[in-house]
């Protein structure tokens, strides 16, 4: 089983988005609870956090796409590829013992940003 998250369960975005923050932080420790529990029955139970993706949902990324893209350390939105790849491995045995884990596809965003000083 593969849950699909968002980066905004793993990080705070500027906008005022309290339900889909919350929605998704619980999607992603869900992820974490029916591995832990579904496991035992030889289901591994998993989920993937896109950044930005051109869709309907995400506007900025669809129509700016390259002004987006200069905020993400990768310097690019994410592709049709980028989620199929990701999705794909974690289907196949070689995703197999990837268990009740969240994988980031977000060109760095979460785990590759600085963010900014305190001291100026």
């Amino acid at each position: 089983m593969i849950n699909i998250t968002s980066i905004d369960g793993q990080r705070l975005n500027p906008w005022e988005t309290y339900s889909y923050h919350a929605s998704k932080s619980a999607l992603i420790y869900l992820t974490k609870r029916m591995a832990a529990r579904l496991v035992h029955d030889h289901i591994n139970v998993t989920s993937i956090a896109p950044g930005a993706f051109a869709s309907d949902m995400n506007k900025a990324a669809r129509d700016h796409k390259d002004a987006v893209a200069k905020a993400i350390p990768a310097k690019r939105i994410g592709s049709d590829e980028d989620m199929a790849g990701t999705a794909i491995y974690l289907a196949s045995r070689a995703g197999d013992y990837v268990i009740g884990d969240t994988i980031t596809v977000d060109g760095g965003l979460v785990n590759a940003s600085l963010g900014g000083s305190i001291d100026g």
